[in-house]
């Protein structure tokens, strides 16, 4: 059931890929996903609590691994943990990756930088991997870090909280009413359409080997935003050069 993921271009540690024959980066739902059962918690837990969810994760996926075709990397805010489960997730066999907490990492720019590029260093080439809940404004940086997909899921998150996601910046419309008496599905599509044509802009942007500019350009929408971009300047310009094309 292993999708094959085959690299077509690199702008930096971004990149164009294909997954049975859709381009990435690209929008995942949950539901044409067959995601393997795993054990999560919370980000900040006891490392027991952690080491258990990550050894019951490996445990369901391996009994799953005929019928799944993305698991879930466990280990809560321990690196090393999360490490552990990457690479035994991917000597049963996987090689499509949710990262778990994900919501928590984008309120610590520093963890978050440290966990995606760590794990994208362990991995093989051939995986890829899927980030959940994201703000639309971190879909740039987040691909720009190497994240190849993104959960629609987030759409209808945030269209539950009544905010409007653009990709520039997330609206709670209690405070900022851009759309007066809007349905929740209504705003839920809107999300989704941001989404899409974000997707669309990165892969543009890719293609024209621009997507750091995309990247500077949206890292004044939040202060997330803007810690992310220079701790990863900071810390890992090394990680960022090795794909970036000279001129």
């Amino acid at each position: 059931m292993i999708k094959k993921f085959e690299i077509k271009s690199h702008d930096g540690p971004g990149r164009i890929g294909k997954i049975e024959n859709e381009l990435s980066p690209k929008l995942f739902s949950k539901t044409d996903l067959k995601i393997a059962p795993n054990e999560g918690s919370s980000h900040n837990v006891d490392r027991e609590i952690a080491e258990f969810n990550v050894k019951e994760t490996l445990r369901l996926a391996r009994e799953n691994v005929d019928e799944c075709d993305i698991a879930v990397i466990q280990g809560s805010k321990y690196l090393d943990l999360r490490v552990e489960c990457l690479k035994q997730l991917e000597d049963i066999g996987y090689n499509g990756f949710i990262i778990a907490n994900g919501d928590a990492l984008l309120t610590n720019p520093k963890e978050l930088v440290e966990t995606v590029v760590t794990l994208k260093k362990e991995a093989k080439k051939t995986s890829y991997f899927i980030f959940s809940f994201t703000e639309i404004s971190f879909m740039p940086i987040l691909t720009y870090m190497g994240i190849d997909g993104f959960l629609t899921d987030s759409a209808n998150y945030y269209s539950h909280l009544n905010v409007l996601q653009t990709p520039t910046k997330a609206y709670d419309l209690n405070t900022y009413p851009i759309y007066e008496n809007i349905s929740q599905e209504e705003l839920e599509k809107i999300n989704l359409d941001n989404m899409e044509f974000v997707i669309k802009e990165i892969h543009a942007h890719i293609k024209n080997k621009s997507l750091r500019n995309l990247v500077e350009e949206r890292s004044g929408t939040t202060p997330q935003n803007i810690s992310t971009l220079k701790i990863l300047d900071r810390n890992y310009m090394d990680y960022l050069l090795e794909y970036t094309q000279l001129f």
